[in-house]
């Protein structure tokens, strides 16, 4: 009975704070509806265009920058309530402005938005969840980044539907945002899910590892019980005090080993998921899909198909990562992604289109959803120390967004220059070198605390090599 009790509580603040990935993915996947009419309203050139697509990306650059810091100062808990503040403002502000400055104003702050959620929220939740389910809650954020974009995408498509379909004749605000302008309208629905966040906010309890971090145990114990059990709360807190009082240091400690080793180890896993093209498929997919001659003049609905099969695939991951462990769900994806790839490479150059094409990107999907899109902050998440852990992965969520910005500024330079099966084939092959690297360097980490992960790292400075090239 206590044992289900506990588990319920897990389960509804590890889903709160998964809001951030879904206000993530609602906001990043949104602008795909919202680029044509933009564009025809202000008239925008190509340049101007490029920068209210991109835009975004300097803001969640400037947004995880200081939002590693900022968790570690002010907690967890607070950073979640500044990124849910963030969304909320850009928001409304972006749907009632009405000069393009102002409007690219407001998307940096979104941006924003989605920079510190992209670091916060698979921070707490690693931290708050217990050793044995850690893995499989953390990947709940990756699923709520894919639930996020679904939802961006069947709100888009039925509010174009209702404003095209339209004959009635009214002048109020609700026919200027949703009709007349409906862009403006895609825009402000995210404000519902923000609101959301921010109010289910005030029942989540702080990180009991930043707690500590700060000497506030009681505060630690009394979360631990309720997240841990009254059996285990203790032993837990102990260990957590233990490696809490053995660490002191700031950032320049991630510059010295062996925190630069598993720092690189992160970075080089976060940028090659992302070098995989999985925006390429997911932002240009409507493109895709009428190169492989199935799409009709309706781009958002078969946006709807991709982020379907996105969202169920990451369900895999889900029940897996702490049955299966990180390191055989990294390779098997890994490689499995790559041969999807490449096949999707060969249907282009040999004109093999249709629902050929099609599986082979849905197999694709498969395949990162189940390794490269959730395990990147799994692992992130795990191998760094506490007093450390915020600034480290604001690094790896950093490397993230400008692996991203690479890929959505050179997509349709590498489809249009080299073709669409040579684009493929480059993303096959950095499919190919994470599955390598992964090998050579992946540790397994199911089933550990998070104090168990560093006391691992840090008995020498050769435990990196050693744990991470012997642990299967």
């Amino acid at each position: 009975m206590l044992q289900a009790k506990t588990n319920q509580f897990i389960a509804l603040i590890t889903l709160i704070a998964a809001l951030g990935g879904f206000l993530f993915g609602f906001d990043m996947a949104v602008v795909s509806g919202i680029i044509e009419p933009v564009k025809l309203q202000y008239g925008l050139s190509a340049s101007q265009e490029g920068l209210f697509v991109s835009c975004a990306l300097l803001g969640c650059i400037a947004g995880v920058a200081f939002s590693g810091y900022l968790s570690d100062r002010i907690g967890r808990r607070k950073g979640l309530f500044i990124a849910a503040f963030l969304f909320i403002i850009s928001a409304v502000g972006f749907a009632f402005s009405e000069d393009y400055a102002v409007l690219i104003a407001f998307r940096i702050l979104a941006g924003m938005g989605v920079g510190v959620a992209s670091n916060v929220s698979p921070l707490y939740i690693s931290e708050i969840s217990p050793a044995n389910k850690r893995g499989g809650l953390v990947t709940f954020y990756q699923l709520a980044i894919t639930v996020g974009i679904l939802a961006a995408y069947i709100s888009n498509f039925f509010l174009q539907r209702n404003a095209a379909a339209y004959t009635g004749d009214s002048n109020g605000l609700l026919h200027w945002l949703f009709i007349e302008n409906v862009w403006r309208g895609m825009f402000l629905v995210g404000v519902f899910p923000a609101l959301a966040f921010a109010l289910l906010l005030f029942i989540v309890p702080e990180s009991p590892r930043w707690l500590v971090q700060y000497g506030r145990t009681d505060e630690a114990l009394a979360v631990l019980i309720k997240t841990s059990g009254k059996q285990n709360a203790a032993a837990d807190l102990e260990a957590i005090r233990e490696m809490a009082s053995q660490k002191k240091g700031g950032f320049s400690e991630l510059m010295r080993q062996p925190l630069s080793k598993l720092l690189m180890l992160a970075m080089v896993l976060t940028a090659l998921s992302q070098l995989s093209g999985i925006n390429g498929v997911i932002f240009y997919g409507p493109t895709i899909m009428k190169s492989a001659g199935i799409v009709t003049s309706d781009a958002l609905f078969y946006q709807v198909i991709l982020g379907v099969a996105n969202m169920l695939f990451t369900f895999v991951a889900i029940m897996k990562v702490d049955s299966w462990g990180r390191r055989p769900l990294y390779l098997y994806g890994s490689i499995f992604a790559a041969i999807s790839l490449a096949l999707t490479g060969v249907c282009f150059w040999m004109n093999i289109t249709g629902w050929w094409m099609l599986s082979c990107i849905m197999l694709f999907l498969l395949f990162f959803a189940l390794s490269l899109g959730p395990l990147k902050f799994v692992i992130s998440t795990e191998i760094f120390p506490t007093h450390i852990r915020g600034q480290a992965l604001s690094i790896c969520i950093m490397t993230m967004w400008v692996s991203d910005w690479l890929v959505n500024l050179l997509f349709p330079i590498l489809r249009d220059g080299l073709g669409i099966a040579a684009t493929f084939f480059i993303f096959s092959f950095f499919c190919f070198l994470s599955f390598l690297y992964a090998k050579s360097k992946l540790m397994e980490t199911k089933g550990k605390s998070l104090e168990e992960i560093e006391k691992m790292f840090a008995k020498d400075k050769d435990a990196i090599h050693g744990s991470v090239l012997n642990i299967q």
